[in-house]
């Protein structure tokens, strides 16, 4: 039964992924000509339902402007492409903010020996979350130093990659 759960769960999260990646190619020249960057896309359940999450950024950073001035040059086009297959979801755009996902190699490139938090969705021995300072990666795996221990994931198990925050 369980094997059963964990199969559409998978199944889920890659039909999110395949969503979440037609989306940023269809929409990144949209984007990338009004001058800013996509961080990430994040197709997910929210309490409100089914949201489309398009991260941007800009140098000198995200005001409220210009995450209007992308939802207003993305949403025709987004219902024309109708990435969900007619199920719907609200469409949000968002600045990064200070917990912003860690997606692409360039994303990692900037923030090597930085100290990082991990979420996988499954457990890498007996945990789920990981902090340390990013070693390496590359297109399979990243590794965090932490007190001389390495850790080791690959990059498919991350759930959420983020620069660590201590309070």
């Amino acid at each position: 039964m369980f094997a059963f759960f964990a199969s559409i769960s998978k199944d889920r999260r890659a039909m999110a992924k395949n969503i979440s990646e037609k989306v940023r190619v269809f929409i990144e020249p949209i984007v990338n000509n009004l001058g800013y960057e996509i961080v990430d896309v994040d197709y997910s359940k929210k309490q409100n339902g089914m949201n489309l999450t398009v991260f941007i950024d800009k140098l000198g950073g995200v005001t409220l402007d210009d995450c209007v001035a992308v939802h207003e040059a993305i949403d025709a086009p987004l219902d024309e492409l109708n990435p969900t297959n007619d199920e719907a979801y609200i469409l949000n755009v968002s600045s990064p903010g200070l917990d912003r996902p860690i997606v692409t190699d360039a994303d990692l490139k900037r923030n090597l020996g930085e100290v990082l938090e991990a979420q996988t969705y499954v457990k890498v021995g007996a945990k789920k979350q990981f902090v340390g300072r990013l070693a390496s990666f590359d297109s399979v795996r990243i590794t965090l130093e932490n007190d001389g221990a390495i850790q080791s994931l690959t990059r498919e198990n991350i759930a959420k990659l983020t620069k660590y925050i201590e309070f």
